[in-house]
């Protein structure tokens, strides 16, 4: 696979100075026009339904993993009811190797303010945060992120919903 590259679109920028801000190691940036990704989510993110996924797992036999998930779970409904919180899963569904429970962020505020959230409050769990590109496979593998410990995902059943979505979208 091949990638643009990140230059795309900065071709006859000014060069960067390359002098230190005061703390003697960060490199001096001159003020310039704030990224719309603070405010929308870069393609090919589609944010029609949410942009991120977040996919919070524990070992259903492990009961203190499991009380620390039901425990997150409740946290997580009463101090971001904006966001979309599904069920708690007490055994692996789907793709998902293990149990866990998802949320769902729609802005690219939610995302970082979540994710923050996440890293100092997720205990002993493992995250897989990923974005909606409308390609569950490449979101599930290529453009994931994880908190701790990865999972081997069952990408066989990502690969079926693709093929399925394609077949219907060439009927259409």
């Amino acid at each position: 696979m091949s990638y643009k590259s990140p230059l795309d679109g900065y071709e006859n920028a000014e060069p960067l100075p390359t002098e230190f801000n005061a703390d003697g190691k960060s490199l001096y940036n001159p003020p310039g026009p704030k990224s719309a990704a603070y405010d929308e989510f870069p393609k090919p993110i589609d944010s029609s339904n949410n942009g991120f996924d977040f996919h919070i797992y524990h070992i259903q036999t492990s009961p203190s993993e499991a009380k620390y998930a039901q425990e997150l779970h409740e946290r997580i409904r009463r101090e971001f009811p904006e966001l979309r919180i599904y069920r708690f899963w007490d055994k692996p569904v789907g793709p998902h190797p293990v149990a866990m429970f998802e949320v769902n962020t729609f802005t690219p505020h939610q995302t970082g303010t979540f994710f923050s959230w996440l890293v100092v409050n997720r205990g002993p769990l493992s995250v897989l945060v990923h974005p909606n590109t409308n390609d569950a496979y490449r979101d599930h593998t290529e453009l994931v992120t994880w908190m701790g410990r990865p999972w081997l995902l069952n990408t066989e059943l990502l690969n079926q919903a693709s093929n399925l979505k394609d077949r219907t979208n060439a009927t259409h």
